[in-house]
């Protein structure tokens, strides 16, 4: 399998593959937003119409570049001028471990770094989530506060610059409009 993906702003008709991924609970392990209630594609696509005319948010797909197949989303939410809170999750679970999560969160960063210009991206992981917290400390991210059981981390623009991590990706965004 390619492992080479992109990123495209989320759409309204994602919802029709997202909706699965929300009743999966190996999906929402570590995550303190687990659905509460077996989700529609109906429920998916309400949820996602309110969600993408946030203003304080940013919601991607993440593609699978030679398929185009969506497999997961990264956002930032909590946006503003100087800051935002990082989320991620690879949906289609055939493609963990595959350093999809690693490449999303870079293209992201990329992103809220170099183009938003924002000075601090924060986020909370569960502490026994051992590959994704690999994945942001790859990315530099910092422990702020080791609170039981979700740990804060957060990464300066500073920091994300002088590290060189955005040349890690050949496609310096990789994402389309």
């Amino acid at each position: 399998m390619n492992n080479s993906i992109y990123l495209r702003p989320l759409a309204i008709e994602d919802a029709k593959v997202s909706y699965q991924w929300r009743n999966n609970p190996d999906i929402w392990k570590y995550s303190r937003f687990v659905p509460t209630y077996t989700t529609t594609v109906e429920t998916e696509t309400k949820w996602l119409e309110e969600a993408l005319v946030r203003k304080d948010q940013v919601r991607f797909a993440i593609c699978v570049e030679n398929s185009h197949t969506y497999i997961g989303n990264v956002q930032l939410i909590k946006m503003n001028d100087i800051d935002a809170e990082f989320h991620l999750f690879i949906g289609d679970t055939n493609w963990w471990g595959r350093g999809i999560g690693r490449k999303s969160t870079n293209l992201l960063l990329n992103y809220a770094f170099l183009e938003k210009k924002l000075q601090k991206v924060s986020l909370e992981v569960h502490k026994d989530n051992s590959p994704a917290i690999s994945i942001y400390n790859s990315q530099g991210f910092e422990d702020k506060d080791l609170s039981f059981p979700y740990n804060v981390m957060e990464l300066t623009n500073m920091k994300y610059i002088t590290s060189q991590t955005h040349k890690y990706e050949k496609n310096y965004y990789a994402i389309t409009p």
